[in-house]
């Protein structure tokens, strides 16, 4: 019996020891587990996170393009607007060119309707002076007015300039 006895102890020592192993490995193989579980989890929290800001920066470059598209219009129309202030400019430059020359040409050759506004001078090389009442019955203008009825200096003129924004520019 002591064989038996001493056969069973090596046996139940060796059983013992393997018994550990097997607790160990299996501790090891829940540990890995574990692990392998919490690295997924970070895994998958970093791709949710990362789809979150996606969508974030999605949402802001959608905000960006219509601030962008808001703006390019708004330069258009500003810029249409400059366009036509310009031709206006040109417009009344002209105009401006044309009445000063027609004023240079009042002043160096006098006719009777001017004497008349201003009661006299000299037409012709001669001395005249007509009276007022002369002048409005003549020329239908007083001496106050005169140069506000006269048909040359027709300040309603309306100057009408535009430039439609699809002929001046090319939008791509």
């Amino acid at each position: 019996m002591a064989c038996s006895s001493g056969t069973s102890s090596t046996t139940s020592s060796s059983q013992l020891a393997a018994a550990g192993s097997d607790e160990r490995k299996r501790k090891r193989m829940v540990s890995n587990r574990e692990s392998a579980r919490r690295s997924r989890m970070r895994k998958q929290k970093r791709l949710d996170d990362l789809t979150a800001e996606i969508a974030l920066l999605a949402e802001e470059n959608g905000r960006i393009l219509t601030s962008i598209n808001v703006t390019t219009q708004h330069f258009l129309s500003v810029e249409a607007d400059n366009s036509v202030l310009r031709a206006q400019v040109g417009e009344l430059s002209n105009r401006l060119d044309s009445l000063n020359e027609i004023l240079e040409l009042l002043a160096a050759t006098p006719s009777p309707a001017i004497t008349a506004c201003v009661g006299g001078g000299e037409y012709f090389g001669f001395e005249y002076e007509a009276p007022a009442p002369m002048a409005e019955q003549h020329y239908g203008v007083s001496s106050s007015s005169c140069f506000m009825n006269m048909g040359f200096l027709n300040h309603n003129q309306l100057i009408m300039a535009s430039a439609a924004a699809n002929d001046v520019f090319l939008v791509n």
